[in-house]
């Protein structure tokens, strides 16, 4: 099985409190497996506050919903031993 790399990472946004946000990260293949969203290290769910979505098979997009103060910190991506983060 090839070895899944990150084609283009994260980007640091600023969004406005009660807005939605989608961070979105371009793996080298499609059907990546092991692949991991976190929030200041605590990992996320696909849940009403957080989509967890894969576009065109190789994008990985995660978008958090109306967002409040307690969302600010480091997002994390992370495929295998790769990680990118915003």
């Amino acid at each position: 099985e090839p070895d899944v790399t990150i084609v283009s990472g994260l980007k640091d946004t600023v969004v406005a409190e009660g807005d939605d946000v989608t961070f979105r990260c371009q793996v080298s293949h499609e059907n990546a497996r092991d692949v991991e969203w976190k929030l200041q290290d605590v990992a996320l769910q696909n849940n009403e506050m957080n989509e967890i979505s894969v576009e065109r098979g190789k994008v990985h997009a995660l978008t958090l919903r109306k967002v409040t103060e307690q969302d600010i910190g480091t997002i994390t991506f992370r495929v295998g031993p790769h990680t990118s983060t915003a």
